[in-house]
């Protein structure tokens, strides 16, 4: 445990008085049946113990970013070689974790999540981050939705009546798992001592606290995804804070189990260290492809050779996302923890049997990769999915998992996993990450993180690829596009101009109300200087 996290893990000796310091800026019916005082008193809890560990953690992603924007380059640590080279393994994974095969991810409200119980995957990631606008209504409704879930007495009534969901039993539901917010994401509803809460602490806590000791009765964890880590460090602090809620919560220790998502560039380069930090609880890592795409393109910003083409061309196939997937999985098995594969975005091309088979080959090829490769699992965004890639891995993995394939083929070195890749930037791919861009903050900005656009299920991770490509494709110099079009802000601007009557037919679908507003925003974010370092916080400021 590093000197700056303990050092503020002192137990507080001022006296206060139950509620002191804690402050709500907004009010939802019934929200009191969530938010009690005792509940606000451990969340409080969690932030005084915490917070000054989390800010030091990002005044140090800062510092090493101000690294990379100099030139310097991500490695694997010195500092650390001892922890790569020993000998050890993670605690034994429970059993309601052994198959994990299939696992399919979105947000917390309760049709989805009644519907993500039942659908016959083998687990459930309830995502209060990247596929969750964070309003104050979305938040209460999924933890209100996830609390009834936990007690079996979830439904939910199709407004015009017409269909009524109930959830299955509980040995045939999904395994349920949460993600809560990134260290970087403040909650600005509950402000402690006229601080705003992490988001991170505010999401698992209050599920926690509501619903830890029913899971626990049940075999069933609690069980999170911890997101966007990047290094140790980070680590070492989820594992205090989850320390300090098993402790305050009366769970055994170790009872809580993560499995992290390495979707940052600098993690990659710490994977061992971050098993090592968390392996009384960790069940694995996953390969959080989408995230890690968009991570490349940051901490490269200021680095000319390191420009990738358009994101259709950015698949698992380039190099550095082979490595960086196979790296993963000899690291996982090396420890004894699962190396989940990553996110099949598609959905159903419906009225287009052409293009839906089409789109299905590509889901096909991409958990046959997978598969083949060693990963124990995969996601998918959508139910229809789930028959098809559960068909593949049944096939080609009859066992629980395949931790036996220790891939001691795999020699990774740091060049590897940083190399640029080969392709191109066209018109269209331009113009579609524009659209894409603005599609999506717009429907975020009314509280929609889980958007479907041509096909794909977007959120915001995709979404950063977009505006994070198009900032950087802006500010390199001599881009052109295949075409021989210099690629400058003329560019921008025509293809921004042209939005609004392109998507005139969509402006009553979700976001059409802040059409115009998204396209100034990614205006001022793509002329800024500085890379803002992730969408969601200035939009954050914008919604409710």
């Amino acid at each position: 445990m590093s000197a700056v996290i303990s050092q503020w893990q002192q137990p507080q000796q001022e006296q206060r008085q139950p509620g002191d310091g804690i402050e709500l800026t907004a009010s939802l019916a019934g929200q009191e049946q969530l938010l009690t005082p005792a509940a606000l008193e451990f969340l409080a809890g969690l932030h005084r113990r915490f917070e000054p560990a989390r800010q030091a953690r990002l005044a140090a992603r800062r510092e090493r970013q101000a690294y990379f924007d100099a030139g310097g380059l991500p490695d694997f640590r010195a500092d650390t070689a001892a922890i790569r080279n020993g000998h050890w393994r993670v605690a034994p994974l429970p059993t309601a974790l052994l198959d994990r095969r299939v696992e399919i991810t979105g947000p917390c409200d309760p049709k989805m999540v009644i519907n993500a119980l039942n659908s016959g995957a083998k687990v459930y990631m309830a995502d209060f981050e990247d596929s969750t606008a964070p309003t104050w209504a979305n938040l209460l409704t999924g933890q209100r939705a996830l609390r009834k879930a936990v007690a079996g007495t979830l439904d939910w009534m199709a407004p015009d009546g017409s269909k009524h969901y109930t959830l299955k039993p509980f040995e045939e539901q999904a395994v349920l798992m949460v993600r809560p917010r990134g260290w970087h994401l403040d909650e600005k509803h509950l402000r402690v001592d006229g601080a705003p809460i992490a988001g991170g602490l505010f999401d698992l806590g209050l599920f926690a606290f509501h619903n830890a000791a029913a899971l626990a009765a049940k075999d069933r964890g609690p069980y999170f995804y911890l997101p966007k880590l990047q290094s140790m460090e980070e680590a070492q602090l989820w594992n205090e804070v989850l320390d300090h809620v098993e402790r305050a919560l009366g769970l055994a220790a170790g009872q809580i189990k993560v499995t992290v998502l390495i979707e940052t560039l600098p993690a990659v380069f710490e994977m061992d260290e971050i098993l090592h930090a968390l392996r009384s609880r960790i069940a694995g890592l996953n390969c959080g492809r989408w995230d890690y795409v968009f991570s490349y393109l940051k901490t490269f910003r200021a680095h000319r050779d390191k420009v990738l083409p358009e994101r259709g061309q950015v698949t698992m196939t380039q190099p550095f996302l082979r490595a960086y997937s196979e790296l993963l999985i000899q690291t996982c098995h090396k420890r004894g923890a699962h190396a989940m594969g990553g996110m099949a975005a598609q959905i159903p091309i419906s009225g287009d049997e052409a293009a839906n088979e089409a789109a299905l080959a590509k889901v096909r090829a991409d958990k046959l990769r997978e598969v083949t490769a060693g990963h124990d699992g995969t996601w998918v965004a959508h139910p229809a999915l789930i028959p098809l890639a559960m068909r593949i891995f049944d096939e080609r993995m009859p066992t629980p998992h395949q931790q036996h394939v220790l891939r001691d083929d795999v020699l990774i070195i740091r060049d590897d996993l940083i190399k640029p890749s080969f392709g191109t930037i066209t018109r269209s791919g331009f113009e579609g990450n524009v659209e894409v861009c603005v599609r999506y903050l717009a429907a975020w900005l009314e509280g929609n993180g889980c958007v479907p656009i041509h096909w794909l299920m977007e959120d915001a991770a995709t979404a950063e690829i977009a505006r994070t490509q198009l900032w950087q494709w802006l500010h390199a110099d001599g881009l052109f596009l295949d075409d021989g079009t210099p690629l400058d802000f003329a560019l921008l601007e025509r293809a921004l101009i042209g939005l609004p009557s392109k998507l005139a037919d969509r402006m009553k679908l979700p976001g059409g109300s802040k059409l115009d507003e998204a396209i100034a925003m990614l205006d001022a974010l793509t002329h800024a200087d500085t890379l803002e370092e992730f969408l969601t916080l200035p939009a954050y400021q914008r919604i409710d």
